[in-house]
């Protein structure tokens, strides 16, 4: 675990800092994957996916060969989901 944050301080914060973002591990599971998940302007960025596997998972599988991959954990606020529940309500109310 060591080797990753050392990676991902080294060469994987700095690319998304540039682009007002930033990346928090998980966990690394049994089976060699890393579940991260991408925050700030990073985390809506439609070209997530791709930042996912062409920086992070490069990065990372060059300190550490064994990993399996690299899986996006997309974790959604407790405030957007109760604004998306009072907006269905609201329709479900006016029907």
């Amino acid at each position: 675990m060591h080797k990753l944050q050392q990676a991902i301080a080294a060469k994987v914060r700095p690319v998304l800092a540039a682009h007002n973002g930033d990346i928090e591990v998980i966990e690394v599971t049994p089976d060699g994957f890393v579940k991260v998940k991408l925050t700030g302007a990073c985390a809506s960025c439609p070209g997530a996916q791709q930042t996912i596997s062409e920086v992070v998972e490069t990065a990372l599988k060059e300190v550490c060969p064994e990993l399996q991959g690299v899986i996006p954990v997309q974790q959604v606020s407790d405030d957007l989901i109760n604004q998306a529940l009072r907006l269905l309500r609201k329709d479900k109310i006016q029907a």
